[in-house]
């Protein structure tokens, strides 16, 4: 069988390791993984959820924090504070400087991201295909108000690290996502798959923005394989990150049902095919099955490894009663 996954960061990764749990020897799981939280800070291209999705399921992230690397020390932050550098409110780790030099080196040198993404997982080993959504650069931007009574663009890390997503959002734009293309082989996981998979990630500054590069969304409108996606919304909160602040802003209905129905059926033109909502959010399973997304509901919160993949059994059981 072959599962496709579009992912952001942490939320994402802890369920693909549920889901990777379950794979057969002759499985194959590819996860496309957002690029627009990426961010060059001291001249260093950092890709946030690329490395938590690498290093949640290598073996090497700080499972309490859920990002960076485990047993984490952070000497060169202290010494870029010390000498005043800008931003300081964003701190990478001296293990994670690692990657970020790397990464950095390598397109300097002329390859493309999909590449080195691919010569990074040489070293973690992730048990799956991992390529980013785009080679070419996308960044998220969220609009806010200023000082004066106008509005400004701020980049997410700063919005999301810096603010910690305490501000109303007024816009989000996706810069560069218009004349983005994806990256080899993401069309191909898609066409290809036999089922298709939505993590429980944001589904504006994570799946959104992947559904944001030029032929992404069409592929899945397109794909016959059915696409089935977890909720990261819980009794109208998310469980983890912003999304919630996010909805709120953007005018979408903050809620499991809300999520399934921004996505769309085929019908209206999006491409959801079944939807799991958790135990508490059960009066949205009628409500999307009457409009032809298939919903279960289920406990999706992930307390362990036992329960992600309990959970992650659940969405292809749906996926395997869906026939297009």
């Amino acid at each position: 069988m072959r599962i496709t996954a579009l992912s952001g960061g942490v939320g994402g990764a802890r369920y693909l390791r549920g889901l990777r749990a379950l794979l057969a020897p002759d499985d194959e799981l590819t996860v496309i993984g957002n690029t627009a939280d990426d961010i060059w800070l001291f001249g260093l291209k950092v890709c946030p959820d690329l490395d938590t999705l690498m290093y949640t399921l290598g073996g090497g992230i700080d499972e309490h924090r859920g990002w960076g690397r485990a047993n984490e020390t952070w000497g060169a932050r202290e010494e870029l504070a010390a000498y005043g550098v800008e931003p300081t409110w964003f701190g990478l780790g001296d293990r994670d400087l690692a990657t970020h030099i790397v990464r950095t080196q390598m397109l300097q040198a002329g390859y493309p991201l999909s590449a080195i993404t691919t010569a990074l997982c040489e070293r973690w080993q992730p048990g799956v295909m991992l390529v980013p959504m785009s080679d070419d650069r996308v960044e998220t931007h969220i609009v806010i108000a200023d000082e004066a009574g106008g509005r400004r663009a701020i980049h997410f890390q700063e919005y999301w690290v810096r603010l910690r997503a305490s501000v109303p959002v007024l816009d989000v734009v996706a810069v560069g996502a218009d004349t983005a293309v994806a990256a080899p082989g993401v069309l191909e996981a898609v066409s290809e798959a036999d089922v298709i998979v939505l993590p429980p990630s944001n589904p504006i500054v994570s799946i959104g923005t992947i559904l944001g590069v030029a032929g992404i969304a069409d592929a899945l409108r397109a794909t016959q394989a059915p696409v089935v996606g977890v909720s990261p919304i819980i009794a109208g909160a998310a469980v983890r990150g912003m999304a919630d602040e996010l909805l709120a802003g953007l005018g979408i209905e903050n809620s499991a049902a809300g999520v399934a129905l921004h996505y769309g059926t085929r019908a209206d033109g999006g491409f959801l095919d079944g939807w799991l909502v958790h135990t508490s959010d059960g009066d949205a399973v009628g409500r999307l099955n009457a409009v032809g997304i298939a919903s279960r509901s289920v406990p999706l919160l992930m307390s362990d490894l036992t329960a992600t993949t309990t959970m992650a059994r659940a969405t292809l059981d749906l996926a395997a009663g869906l026939s297009r």
